[in-house]
């Protein structure tokens, strides 16, 4: 398999930045969910969140390399689609890169809205930049909620049309995502 992007297909890096984070944005979705269940004295409480925190992070840095690797690599089209499929499919996923930047800075604000850095698994902090602001944990906690589900909303619908270009369409769209010719 090839490294980089061609043409006509994708490569191997792509690919796997690809399935990293839609691995991780699905995972850190149920890992929300769960967490917002958890009592003070649940043993879990203090761990999950501080794992979801530090693998949000991880999706930061991943995205950051996925959308420079979409920059400098061509992206593979498919000429059995129709235009206004490759234009949807187009603000498609520019809209997932400005809702995982929502995504992260939301979070990001709901764990230094107190003033504490953001521990990272004990390798670093992120400091806390904006304190001070009345209400600042909920309200983006409330813009966190929103988002989060906007999102798993739009990996559904994306996994869907991916299903349909597949199965429907036989286009190998989903194929191609999947490494296979």
């Amino acid at each position: 398999m090839q490294i980089v992007n061609s043409d006509k297909k994708y490569g191997l890096i792509a690919i796997m930045l690809h399935w990293i984070l839609a691995v991780s944005v699905i995972g850190l979705y149920i890992l929300g969910l769960y967490m917002t269940d958890l009592t003070y004295y649940d043993a879990l409480y203090r761990v999950l969140p501080a794992w979801h925190k530090a693998i949000g992070v991880a999706v930061l840095l991943a995205f950051v390399l996925r959308l420079g690797w979409r920059l400098i690599n061509p992206v593979p089209q498919n000429p059995n689609h129709r235009v206004w499929e490759k234009r949807l499919a187009h603000y498609i996923h520019w809209s997932f890169y400005v809702l995982i930047v929502l995504m992260c800075v939301s979070g990001y604000l709901i764990s230094t809205a107190d003033g504490r850095a953001l521990d990272v698994w004990g390798l670093f902090s992120i400091p806390a930049l904006i304190t001070g602001v009345d209400n600042l944990e909920d309200m983006a906690g409330n813009a966190h909620y929103w988002i989060a589900n906007t999102l798993i909303l739009m990996v559904l619908l994306h996994a869907g049309a991916a299903i349909k270009h597949q199965l429907i369409d036989k286009d190998n769209t989903l194929g191609r995502m999947l490494g296979k010719s």
